[in-house]
């Protein structure tokens, strides 16, 4: 499943061909993917113009003329890829000699989400097509249709189904040492699950905990509580895990996301966090910690894969 670094990265590959524009036609090539779209999708956004591409958590929000907020979720195997006049092809900051390109009748064609699997480019699955007015083509595939779409007004946005109850983002104002341990006071749950939890934060994942834990030198296996002390006042590990939280997204989404298999850019070009990953995907291999001597594990936790150092974790 993409996490925020990846979405963000997508976001910002689909701005260019998106943002600002409008939707000259919309084709709808089933009526489901994860969820029944919504009832007359294509006729709904044909026609309408995207104000702004925005993300919250793990969601792509297009904000659409006339109120309403276009909500799409990626699943495990969704991506979309843009087929673009020159003129719109974003240009990347870190140009890559692994970018794969196919040239188009309409110019370049790229992908911008393709994550832990190898969704390949069969076009029996590309189930959303977004032709756009500047020219663009946008679409969506999800062999497995573990992604969905949704229309919602924009003043309900933060109370639809999707974000009721949702966490701060954490990279936003929100999100802070005080909240947190706010958050944390006298909860049992190990910290691991605790951050995972979408209430509490919202967007983060498996891989990028695993890595803020690692940092912090906090053991996924502690309570939550240890962030909090019993007048609610962040206690020192939450003063380090915060900012910690922060830098390891931030440096994702500067590299592109994390590649575990195919995952590319707009261009092309694939994410590199995943060659600065510090204990995530390290099972048996030495800490990475200057004078640790510790060696990274992998346990279970609530059915996901937790890679840790039991000897600097605590």
């Amino acid at each position: 499943m993409p996490e925020l670094p990846e979405v963000e990265t997508v976001r910002r590959g689909l701005e260019p061909a998106m943002s600002g524009h409008r939707i000259a036609r919309l084709l709808q090539r089933r009526p489901d993917l994860r969820f029944p779209l919504p009832d007359r999708f294509a006729d709904r956004l044909s026609g309408r113009r995207i104000l702004s591409l925005a993300r919250r958590a793990k969601y792509l929000l297009a904000h659409l003329d006339g109120n309403e907020v276009l909500i799409m979720h990626l699943g495990m195997s969704g991506r979309f890829s843009v087929a673009t006049p020159p003129l719109l092809a974003p240009a990347r900051n870190f140009p890559s000699p692994l970018a794969a390109k196919e040239k188009t009748s309409s110019g370049n064609a790229s992908v911008v989400g393709d994550f832990t699997y190898d969704t390949g480019t069969d076009p029996a699955h590309d189930h959303v097509v977004f032709e756009m007015e500047n020219g663009a083509t946008v679409t969506y595939n999800d062999p497995r249709r573990f992604g969905f779409m949704d229309l919602v007004a924009a003043g309900g946005l933060d109370d639809c189904k999707h974000f009721a109850g949702m966490g701060p983002e954490p990279l936003g104002n929100g999100f802070n040492a005080d909240y947190l341990a706010n958050r944390a006071k006298g909860r049992a749950a190990d910290l691991k699950a605790f951050l995972l939890d979408q209430r509490n934060i919202a967007g983060l994942g498996n891989i990028y905990v695993c890595e803020a834990l690692f940092r912090s030198g906090l053991s996924p296996n502690r309570a939550a509580a240890c962030l909090s002390h019993k007048n609610g006042r962040p206690t020192e590990r939450c003063e380090r895990l915060v900012p910690t939280i922060r830098q390891v997204l931030e440096e994702a989404i500067a590299a592109g996301g994390s590649t575990l298999r195919d995952y590319a850019h707009a261009d092309g070009s694939l994410g590199y966090f995943q060659h600065s990953f510090k204990v995530y995907g390290r099972e048996d291999e030495p800490c990475t910690k200057a004078g640790c001597g510790g060696t990274i594990k992998r346990t279970i936790q609530s059915g996901r894969s937790t890679f840790h150092c039991g000897r600097c974790q605590r």
